[in-house]
């Protein structure tokens, strides 16, 4: 998310949309990349690269270190839309990866029992 925050900021100046639009695609992939271990984890990964990334999109006000606080402050709360928005899609990926996952998990489960007992 930094690189595209990066990238965002090259090609668009400071476009805080165009930087929460395309954190949703970034969203989807990790909630499909993730390793199955790793499941819980995208949806608290997911609002920390958003806040991250949004380092170089931020306004930078009068500049310095406070201008860019406040910049970031403000960025965090006009786009908490997108954040929130590719956050719940992350968690619904991942949740139903989980699902599946146990559900695998269990039928597994219940023909080894089956094959014991024959």
């Amino acid at each position: 998310m930094l690189a595209l925050g990066f990238l965002v900021a090259l090609l668009s100046g400071t476009s805080q949309t165009v930087y929460g639009v395309l954190f949703l695609p970034v969203c989807v992939l990790t909630a499909l990349w993730v390793r199955e271990g790793d499941l819980l984890i995208a949806p608290v990964v997911v609002p920390i690269s958003f806040a991250l990334g949004l380092v170089p999109v931020a306004d930078e006000g009068d500049g310095g270190t406070g201008g860019r606080l406040v910049g970031m402050v403000t960025g965090l709360a006009t786009q908490a839309g997108w954040l929130y928005g590719g956050t719940l899609v992350a968690c619904a990926i991942v949740l139903g990866r989980r699902v599946r996952m146990v559900r695998t998990a269990n039928r597994r489960a219940a023909a080894a029992r089956s094959r014991a007992q024959a």
